[in-house]
């Protein structure tokens, strides 16, 4: 049974993330399953901090956006948004280079919040960083 109460389309999402920092970055969402939503990101130039690994900023960029993509797909009234409230994240590995990918699954839906899990991994599978964000339903502008 499916978590969303908008029409989740890949071509959408992609087209709200024109001239974003997520589209800057090159993230892209990749899949929507019935309970959550994956996407990947590069670790290149735009992602890497000095010593030439992901950034962790990156990393959180890319589960904030994650999780609030699936968050506003959970809204059923067009006069609400979903923001982000609060983010942590654990960074478990570096990466040089590649693709990350990340999954963002709820934890709690709510009328007034949601929290989210994002995984995100390197390119074997392996953890890279375990964040949950708290997003904020509140009026829409």
């Amino acid at each position: 049974m499916t978590i969303w109460k908008r029409t989740p389309s890949l071509e959408r999402l992609a087209e709200n993330a024109k001239n974003t920092a997520v589209a800057h970055l090159g993230i892209e969402i990749t899949e929507i399953g019935d309970d959550f939503l994956t996407g990947r990101m590069p670790v290149d130039h735009r992602t890497v901090q000095p010593h030439r690994i992901l950034h962790g900023g990156a990393s959180v960029l890319f589960a904030e956006t994650l999780g609030s993509m699936a968050a506003n797909l959970c809204l059923g009234s067009e006069a609400q948004a979903a923001v982000g409230l609060d983010i942590n994240a654990n960074h478990l590995r570096p990466v040089s280079s590649g693709w990350v990918y990340g999954t963002a699954r709820p934890v709690h839906i709510g009328a007034t919040t949601q929290v989210w899990e994002i995984r995100i991994s390197n390119e074997a599978g392996k953890a890279v960083c375990i964040s949950r964000l708290t997003m904020a339903v509140v009026k829409a502008r």
